[in-house]
């Protein structure tokens, strides 16, 4: 007899690759990112800034955490500048991290929109897979780690993952801020 039973619905799906979900272990990586998403900084700026938000960390510290964010290429070195007889790095972000909560309240608020989209990315998939279901799959079966795994879950993580370019599309292209502020 079960003490507890409960049918668990998925509520939240991260798709990243392990290299990039090891580099996010650590809190100080993710302020990393957000600070370098906007403004290109130094070892130097961004360990100023960490102490301006509260992180105490050495210098050396930060150039290892920036070492683990390029090394799964999340950062980017952006450009050289000559100063003081040497060479200054600057570093960017080329990966965004949104580590928010919604508010409360904030799921009755969106039921009706999160319906909308449910509909239209019905329909987007469908077009998807009627124009791009064989190389849709023909990823998913590149990915599949062994002959017994189900390619299933491999292509959700593909159409994910055109998703999520396609937002970064939009957002790199400044139309989805233009979209954004035209709702306003």
């Amino acid at each position: 007899m079960a003490l507890l039973e409960s049918d668990v619905p998925i509520r939240e799906v991260v798709t990243t690759d392990p290299e990039k979900a090891k580099a996010l272990e650590n809190d100080v990586r993710a302020k990393i990112l957000d600070m370098l998403a906007e403004v290109e900084m130094t070892i130097e700026g961004i360990h100023e800034e960490l102490q301006r938000r509260g992180e105490e960390k050495a210098e050396t510290t930060v150039r290892h955490h920036v070492n683990v964010l390029k090394d799964a290429d999340m950062v980017e070195l952006a450009r050289l500048e000559e100063a003081d007889g040497g060479t200054r790095k600057y570093y960017k972000s080329n990966t965004r991290v949104f580590s928010y909560d919604l508010p409360e309240g904030a799921d009755e608020t969106l039921a009706g929109m999160q319906a909308t989209a449910t509909g239209e990315l019905e329909s987007l998939v469908e077009t998807l897979y009627e124009e791009h279901g064989n190389e849709i799959e023909r990823v998913a079966r590149e990915m599949k780690p062994c002959e017994y795994c189900e390619t299933q879950h491999y292509e959700e993580f593909v159409l994910r993952e055109l998703l999520n370019r396609a937002l970064i599309d939009l957002s790199e292209t400044e139309r989805l801020d233009r979209l954004l502020t035209n709702g306003e």
